[in-house]
């Protein structure tokens, strides 16, 4: 069956109209509330601490940093702010995760500046650390991100899932090797791109011993698309999660996106 969400934008600005979206949302049965992680923008709000409000703000749809940026916020910290968003929330928490980008803007906050390929090393190392955390394992060794003996918790009160956000070849094989899911945009990963990028997230999770089907596919879809092409996405590219990024009048915009999509796709 397939799942739908929104992301909803965490500008100061748009509070008041981001809230009454997810409680919108929230009401109509959508299933997720992505919200960027851009820590760097002036007009954005600390993406977690808006995760967290508006998880008290509803009731039963979940919530995920649609993707958090892993350079600026470290591991382990990481894993002790998700678990604990999942158990203010009884369990309606996920963890988007990316290897990073726009690196002379973490460098302006006192985040590392990495090559690709330090950042996927990173990426990788950074998931060890968080599923140890969160497995109360407080020993972990690593060049980017390691535990020395942390007594790690709480823990998280369901199974939480790293979903990556990551379009390039290593990075899809670590989603199969390690995550839980893969979260690419259409504005980067157009759907003619998709079918060669899954080859090698199934590939890497048939290397690792893993059933590819188990790995999810969530797409973030900019503007506004028709249903039946949502309805060929989840056919011929195999995704099971859309995440829609509304334009103009958000309220309105999420309501016809449940009244309309959802049930036509889903």
């Amino acid at each position: 069956m397939t799942s739908f969400g929104v992301s909803l934008d965490p500008s100061v600005a748009s509070l008041a109209e981001t809230r009454a979206a997810a409680r919108r949302a929230d009401e109509l049965g959508l299933d997720l509330v992505g919200i960027q992680d851009h820590p760097y923008v002036p007009r954005f709000l600390d993406t977690l601490l808006l995760a967290a409000d508006v998880l008290a703000r509803t009731e039963r749809i979940r919530v995920f940093p649609d993707v958090a940026n892993l350079p600026l916020r470290g591991a382990a910290l990481l894993a002790k702010q998700a678990a604990s968003l999942d158990v203010l929330s009884g369990g309606r928490f996920e963890l988007g995760l990316g290897a990073g980008s726009q690196w002379d803007a973490i460098g302006a906050m006192g985040g590392p500046r990495r090559g690709p390929g330090e950042a996927i090393d990173a990426l990788a190392e950074a998931i060890r650390v968080i599923r140890a955390f969160w497995a109360g394992q407080g020993t972990v060794e690593g060049e980017h991100y390691a535990l020395h003996g942390l007594e790690p918790g709480p823990p998280p009160v369901h199974d939480l899932s790293i979903w990556l956000g990551v379009y390039k070849p290593r990075g899809l094989r670590l989603v199969g090797e390690l995550a839980d899911g893969w979260i690419p945009s259409l504005r980067y990963a157009p759907p003619e791109t998709i079918p060669a990028r899954s080859r090698l997230i199934d590939e890497a999770a048939v290397a690792a011993g893993r059933e590819p089907r188990a790995i999810r596919r969530i797409y973030n879809v900019m503007g506004d698309v028709p249903a039946e092409q949502y309805a060929e996405w989840a056919a011929e590219l195999g995704f099971d999660t859309f995440v829609y990024w509304p334009q103009g009048e958000v309220v309105r915009a999420v309501e016809r996106f449940a009244a309309e999509i959802v049930p036509a796709v889903g």
